[in-house]
């Protein structure tokens, strides 16, 4: 038998694509179900998605769950606690797609910030091409002490930070068409 991480089994998406299962995700599904059933900012999306993940970790025995059977799973979980509302409108969406900025500043090579921003550029298309309807960039601050080649963040570290922000909202804005689409840079 293969031990994966977190003893937490993969998704199978309809696709046939197997993603890693993660709770943020869940937990971001519950609550938009949840506000579309009308409970704004409703408090128990996290106790929820904490009781799926520990079920799955610790009595769930495959190493790999249907999408189909994690949304009954969550259905049901919704049900039992008198949330049939909540339940009716869950859909399981798309996963994240997560970029990574340092690894596309350290492929574009040192202090070469031309090529990363083209990077940059095809990561982004490649991510809106997905239906998925949350992009996560991760690492900004590393990335850009990686291209401004410095060990400490200094002044200048804060002008490519805004330059890629700025970008990345730009960019998206001008790609994404006619759907809602999340971002987070961090």
């Amino acid at each position: 038998m293969i031990a994966l991480a977190d003893n937490l089994p993969l998704v199978r998406l309809p696709d046939r694509r197997a993603v890693r299962f993660e709770r943020a995700w869940l937990e971001r599904a519950v609550a938009e179900a949840a506000d579309h059933a009308g409970y704004s900012r409703w408090w128990l999306a996290p106790h929820v998605a904490e009781s799926v993940t520990s079920y799955l970790e610790r009595e769930f025995e495959d190493n790999v769950i249907a999408s189909q059977c994690l949304r009954t799973l969550v259905s049901s979980v919704l049900q039992v606690i008198g949330y049939p509302d909540v339940a009716r409108g869950f859909r399981l969406p798309e996963p994240p797609v997560r970029i990574s900025l340092t690894a596309l500043a350290e492929s574009a090579g040192t202090g070469f910030e031309l090529a990363f921003f083209q990077q940059l550029d095809r990561a982004l298309r490649e991510a809106i091409s997905t239906r998925a309807a949350r992009i996560e960039f991760c690492d900004l601050a590393d990335c850009v002490k990686r291209l401004r080649r410095a060990r400490a963040w200094r002044k200048e570290c804060d002008q490519l930070r805004n330059e890629i922000v700025a970008h990345v909202r730009g960019q998206a804005s001008r790609l994404r068409r006619r759907r809602t689409l999340d971002l987070e840079l961090t």
